[in-house]
């Protein structure tokens, strides 16, 4: 029984499914904070906590860059940094949106 064959797995590394959906939810992010307009400020620990949250993905997105394709990562990279440059605003500031609106009432 100690003479079995023990079968190992050739491919060492980070698993390339969760590279392709972390870019792809940095991508989404991106354009869901660009075509909607925010209608409301949030909470000072939800605009910390939302910053940081985009700040670890684009960390972790260069964990994964081996195993994205290059136009893909280059994407959501650029995407990441955009969510930052929405920032840059005051209402952006604190929506991380690019338009802020008032709903009509």
């Amino acid at each position: 029984m100690t003479d079995q064959p023990t079968e190992t797995t050739a491919e060492t590394g980070p698993n390339p499914t969760l590279g392709l959906l972390l870019a792809l939810v940095l991508i989404v992010h991106f354009l869901w904070n660009f075509l909607v307009p925010a209608h409301e400020y949030p909470l000072r620990t939800e605009q910390v906590l939302t910053m940081t949250f985009d700040l670890g993905m684009i960390i972790g997105l260069f964990g994964f860059r081996r195993v994205i394709p290059a136009p893909l990562f280059w994407i959501a990279l650029v995407a990441g940094i955009g969510l930052f440059a929405f920032r840059l605003s005051e209402d952006g500031w604190w929506t991380g949106h690019f338009v802020y609106t008032l709903r009509p009432r």
